[in-house]
């Protein structure tokens, strides 16, 4: 048996037994899973690329609800030709967890990562920014497949390399605003996490839709004092449901500016399938409101 052909048997039996070990989940880790594993459905391929999505998004809730984007683009090197403004985000549309978020207020002494480990978040000054620099991270982003790690996010590799450009979206205090998560089984909205601080002093808060807080961790320290109910918490439930239609579940990221709500992305696969729960009790309650289907179509 050649090595390559062995490669593929091996890959045969190890999808094979993750699909019998996750057959019957319970927890919320155990239910992503099983969804990596089976759900391989058109839709979620267009939840994870995060050019197509934005047809989705203003089909379903408005394209005013859309970050504005300057440019869409196959080859890095057209990064080159863009005339930017002073504040943007530069993303990869094949995965998640990396950007370059550019501004003035950045630290000044902030730097661009080294190509080959820049599938990270960095805020960097216009002036750091020079254009070879990201040209050479946005062509290692492109030869990167995300999401093959151990649980393998299915979607992720179906996703055509791209690189998108977008507005930068100023909070209220004129930084970076909240990330504000909402957890949708089935349309419903049971959940919400919220990250502040992402480039310093990071927190992360868990709430039920009436926010409730939950004593839940996931990592990073809650945010002290508590932060007030939004004003237009109900708003964004109900706009996170809409975009939750048609799938057993899917996070909705949302981001609550002074003049409007902005989409941020759907994802189907959160941490992987390896989230956090402290204390562990929350897993299982994160996956009562979650009945997977026997067979996704």
């Amino acid at each position: 048996m050649s090595s390559r052909a062995g490669r593929r048997e091996r890959s045969v039996l190890v999808r094979a037994l993750r699909l019998w070990r996750t057959r019957n989940p319970q927890t919320f880790t155990e239910k992503v899973r099983y969804k990596m594993l089976r759900d391989h459905r058109p839709l979620l391929v267009t939840f994870a690329d995060k050019a197509a999505v934005r047809d989705h998004v203003a089909e379903r809730i408005g394209a005013e609800h859309l970050p504005r984007a300057f440019a869409v683009i196959d080859d890095p090197a057209a990064l080159l030709r863009l005339e930017l403004p002073e504040r943007y985000v530069v993303k990869p549309t094949h995965g998640s967890g990396a950007a370059i978020v550019v501004s003035p207020e950045a630290p000044a002494d902030a730097e661009l990562p080294p190509a080959r480990w820049s599938w990270v978040y960095r805020h960097v000054r216009p002036e750091a920014a020079r254009p070879e620099l990201l040209v050479g991270i946005a062509e290692h982003w492109a030869t990167q497949l995300y999401g093959q790690g151990p649980n393998r996010e299915w979607a992720y590799g179906r996703v055509r390399p791209r690189v998108i450009v977008e507005e930068m979206l100023e909070g209220a205090d004129g930084g970076i605003p909240d990330d504000v998560k909402f957890f949708v089984f089935h349309g419903r909205c049971h959940f919400i996490q919220v990250d502040a601080g992402r480039f310093e002093g990071r927190t992360q808060d868990f709430h039920r839709p009436d926010w409730e807080h939950l004593p839940l961790s996931g990592g990073p320290p809650w945010i002290d004092p508590p932060r007030p109910r939004p004003d237009r918490l109900d708003e964004m439930v109900a706009l996170a449901e809409r975009l939750g239609e048609g799938t057993d579940f899917v996070r909705v990221d949302l981001y609550l500016l002074p003049d409007r709500i902005v989409f941020g992305e759907l994802t189907s696969y959160p941490a992987g399938g390896d989230s956090p729960f402290e204390p562990a009790s929350f897993d299982a309650e994160f996956g009562r409101p979650w009945t997977v289907p026997r067979r996704y179509r």
